[in-house]
């Protein structure tokens, strides 16, 4: 099915990275930055040179189409999803993608910034790559591999059945979003102008992963008020907002309950900003667990650690702000098993070794499953995500476009 196909993943994901994209939590538009609606207004562009004439970007920056289908059978609508966001942490102004051929294993030395080092004994998934071609930066930047990985990914397989019709599959919809990375992903998704049956996110990992499960996530702002007077008077009268803050973060765990200090299933409480005067601080957690039950609990130890920080300073007092992100999305997903049944079939036709696996975050799936449209993750290849040693095997990429065609074919068997 694949022989003498000449993928286009390479050349998609090489132009599209070069796009910034990169989302800002601080920002009050929809999407957050312009460069987002740059590089949506491109893949409707390069749609319509496919025949995908119904591509098209909406007022808030997703990009919708159809892949018409080419059997009159009754078969389920099925979306495929990525995210064309970069993260905020680490820059994605003026990326300059490196293609390093045929690896063998040596260490991929960033020449921009050559203390940016990719070596096989820290990174152990590169020694399975040896003959692949790498996709790097060039060590001042993100790659943008998630998502940009994904983007490419369904823009290949777009390209790939309209120029193989005698594939028989159904209706498949494409949905690229806007501010996946800042929690905002899906704010603005039609569901109903959709019109799909179930999903999938195309925004992992390794080689062979499934995820069919994410943390639950809040967020919790928290604003701490001191008592501002002249520095020169203050004895015995200010409260320096800022040194509240200050002995609230001394007090979190130094040895638990952190992402520095967790891994698998446990949870944890995470500090990402702060900002503010004496008069007035206020600090941003990301709080997530697995299950709700987890998620409050470290949410009421964190109520607590306020609390007793605050009664230390007389005259200060604080507010407290809950907002919910998304929610595990597994518990949508047990009652629809043949979505991810499905997947993990195409997954081993495709020669792959499953890796079912629980993600350490979240997706645009996980808000999607819970709007209705049950919707788990497929790998992308991305690795080293947000940040500079970001990097993506393009072979990985080519599979995805491989168990893609996979699962659509088992879908039209299968009803």
């Amino acid at each position: 099915m694949f022989e003498g196909y000449a993928y286009t993943v390479e050349q998609r994901f090489l132009r599209y990275v070069q796009c910034d994209t990169q989302s800002d939590p601080a920002s009050t538009t929809f999407p957050s930055t312009p460069g987002q609606k740059k590089l949506a207004a491109l893949l409707v562009e390069e749609l319509h040179q496919m025949g995908v004439l119904d591509a098209h970007m909406d007022e808030w920056g997703y990009v919708y189409a159809t892949i018409e289908p080419t059997t009159s059978a009754p078969l389920p609508v099925i979306c495929f999803c990525a995210h064309m966001d970069t993260a905020p942490d680490c820059s994605g102004a003026g990326v300059k993608p490196i293609v390093h051929r045929h690896y063998q294993g040596q260490a991929l030395v960033l020449p921009d910034d050559p203390t940016q080092v990719i070596r096989e004994e820290d990174h152990p998934y590169l020694r399975n790559k040896h003959g692949h071609d790498i996709i790097t930066a060039s060590g001042t930047t993100l790659l943008g591999a998630d998502d940009k990985a994904g983007v490419a990914i369904i823009m290949d397989l777009a390209h790939f059945l309209v120029t193989h019709r005698d594939i028989a599959h159904g209706k498949i919809r494409l949905l690229f979003t806007p501010d996946e990375e800042i929690g905002k992903g899906t704010n603005h998704v039609d569901l109903q102008k959709l019109g799909a049956d179930f999903g999938y996110t195309l925004d992992g990992g390794e080689l062979g992963s499934l995820e069919d499960e994410t943390f639950c996530a809040d967020e919790i702002k928290i604003t701490l008020q001191g008592v501002i007077v002249h520095p020169g008077y203050a004895k015995d009268k200010l409260v320096n907002a800022l040194k509240i803050a200050g002995a609230l973060l001394a007090t979190l765990p130094a040895n638990g309950l952190s992402p520095e200090t967790t891994a698998g299933r446990e949870g944890f409480i995470h500090p990402v900003s702060m900002s503010g005067l004496a008069e007035e601080c206020t600090l941003h957690f990301l709080i997530r667990d697995f299950t709700i039950q987890g998620l409050h609990e470290k949410e009421e130890i964190l109520r607590g650690l306020v609390q007793e920080v605050i009664s230390r300073y007389p005259g200060a007092c604080y507010a407290w702000a809950k907002t919910e992100q998304y929610r595990n999305m597994k518990e949508v997903l047990d009652r629809h098993p043949h979505v991810v049944a499905l997947a993990r079939e195409a997954l081993q036709r495709a020669g792959l070794s499953l890796q079912q696996e629980s993600i350490r975050g979240g997706t645009d799936g996980s808000r999607l499953s819970f709007m209705g449209l049950p919707c788990p993750n497929l790998f992308a290849g991305q690795q080293l995500i947000h940040s500079k040693r970001e990097f993506v095997s393009v072979q990985d990429m080519q599979k995805a476009v491989e168990v893609l065609v996979h699962l659509l074919c088992i879908c039209r068997e299968r009803n």
